[in-house]
């Protein structure tokens, strides 16, 4: 059996979010989320994409990111929700981290499905979905995961992706 992860340490994962910097401390941040053997999260889980489902069935918890498009104080948009929501999500993943809890974010799901599945709203947009819990060994997990978990990783050099001006 999976360890789960505390209602208690969920709650220091979400505080930890809650301090992230945001335009006009809007914080349009929305969480929700749900622990492995309920019914949230199977909702959640049938609305990942095949390799996505299969990847986070194991996951001690699914949690849906989520931006409020518009200020809550004059219902203009806010142009930075998803940057901020962004900080927020790493606020959180910085935490866990920290509590040897582990994220995989996901991008691949069913949009509108997860949407009117979870009854938001034209002002709330997904961002992507995390799956949290603690290692496991590589050698449980069917390919092609197996090999991603277990493959040298590389990223691009940041001369392609940065350019300094004189």
């Amino acid at each position: 059996m999976q360890e789960e992860i505390e209602q208690a340490d969920i709650d220091t994962l979400l505080e930890a979010a809650s301090w992230a910097p945001s335009a006009n401390n809007e914080q349009p941040w929305q969480y929700i989320y749900a622990q492995r053997g309920t019914a949230g999260f199977d909702l959640i889980k049938n609305c990942l994409n095949g390799a996505n489902a299969s990847w986070a069935k194991d996951a001690s918890v699914l949690l849906v990111s989520i931006a409020r498009k518009t200020f809550a104080g004059n219902q203009q948009e806010n142009h930075s929700a998803m940057h901020d929501l962004g900080m927020s999500n790493m606020y959180l993943l910085t935490q866990a981290l920290s509590m040897n809890i582990y994220g995989h974010m996901m991008g691949g799901f069913d949009k509108p499905k997860l949407t009117e599945a979870l009854g938001l709203n034209s002002d709330q947009e997904i961002a992507c979905v995390m799956a949290l819990g603690f290692l496991d060994i590589p050698e449980k997990l069917e390919e092609p995961f197996k090999g991603r978990e277990t493959s040298a990783r590389s990223r691009k050099p940041s001369s392609d992706f940065a350019k300094q001006l004189i």
